[in-house]
């Protein structure tokens, strides 16, 4: 699965259209899986129905004439790969089959688009905004099943979306565009040492995207104690989920404090140690990596940075209040195969 991210305007839909044929490239050259799907210069272009590309739409497109059972049956006509029954059991879909579109909600809408383009064996699973316009609550649920379709069928996917952290919930593996050009592309945390990926990457809104697991609820203090890896113990607002269970939560790098030592009498119940891993400058400003058992990343002034006299393999404080902890997918979307903390 990769992430395709960039401003609006950057190409991210007309590079999703052009590998789905339904946009006609004037030049370049297309090879999915060994087979050539379009060359300008040898004037091949295989059309959109020959290609066993699947793609969902940010308005999901469905046939508003026809049940979900319908929709589903269009798609299985297609090809005889996927199996109906699976696919609806995955998504969750056999209490909506006989329901009209018109009735759908917006997530269920995308669970169908999404069970539509499955059933047609694609090859390449394409994803244009696929939660945009879903609400949060949905969001929480579509999303980890987005994830668990693609790991179960083993099918290479292609995400869009303006929204980063939903991005690296599914995948830390990106491709930045803008200008209608792929400008970079990779893990995300080596991108985060480029100045260049970083200019496009930091207005979106770079946030830390922390998998823990619940260790503890303290509901006179209104927090709940949570464990981060093996050794660090997190406090986050009270959660709604039981002991045990696993929370996907943000921090922002600008709600970090960085000292050289633990502090007394202050708000920030937070006190991580770590290690500075690396400095990215960018402006005025410096992105600082700590290791803390995973890379956080802190966003400070270079003044800052200097006064600290901040340089790789230097020890550090982590400070941040336990309401700066914002829980993503509370008690849906934690699976022990999640990929590793990171910064989005």
């Amino acid at each position: 699965m990769v992430g395709i991210f960039g401003p609006s305007g950057a190409g991210k839909t007309t590079l999703l259209h052009v590998l789905a044929g339904l946009r006609k490239p004037d030049r370049g050259r297309i090879v999915l899986d060994g087979e050539v799907l379009g060359d300008s210069s040898a004037r091949v272009f295989v059309p959109a129905h020959r290609r066993r590309i699947g793609l969902v739409f940010q308005d999901n497109r469905l046939f508003p004439h026809l049940s979900v059972r319908g929709n589903l049956r269009f798609a299985r006509k297609l090809a005889s790969g996927a199996d109906p029954g699976s696919i609806a059991d995955m998504l969750e879909l056999d209490a909506l089959l006989d329901r009209k579109v018109a009735t759908l909600s917006g997530g269920e809408c995308q669970r169908v688009a999404l069970g539509r383009a499955l059933l047609s064996s694609p090859r390449l699973l394409l994803l244009d905004e696929p939660v945009s316009a879903v609400d949060a609550g949905r969001k929480s649920h579509l999303l980890p099943l987005l994830r668990r379709a693609a790991r179960q069928l083993d099918l290479p996917v292609l995400v869009v979306s303006h929204e980063l952290h939903q991005l690296l919930y599914l995948t830390d593996q990106l491709l930045l565009m803008d200008g209608g050009r792929c400008v970079a592309h990779g893990h995300f945390q080596t991108l985060l040492h480029d100045p260049e990926a970083l200019k496009l990457l930091h207005p979106g809104g770079i946030v830390n995207l922390l998998r823990l697991r619940v260790s503890k609820h303290q509901p006179a203090d209104g927090i709940t104690l949570c464990s981060l890896g093996d050794s660090q113990l997190l406090r986050g607002p009270l959660a709604r989920c039981p002991v045990g269970d696993g929370l996907t939560a943000t921090l922002r790098p600008e709600d970090v404090i960085l000292s050289l030592a633990p502090a007394e009498h202050i708000s920030a119940q937070n006190q991580v140690a770590g290690r500075v891993k690396s400095l990215v400058r960018h402006g005025d400003r410096t992105l600082c990596c700590v290791d803390i058992g995973t890379d956080l990343f802190v966003d400070i002034t270079y003044g800052s940075a200097a006064g600290l006299d901040l340089s790789p393999g230097k020890s550090i404080w982590c400070l941040f209040k336990t309401y700066a902890v914002k829980y993503l997918f509370e008690g849906a979307a934690h699976e022990d195969s999640l990929p590793p903390a990171r910064a989005v």
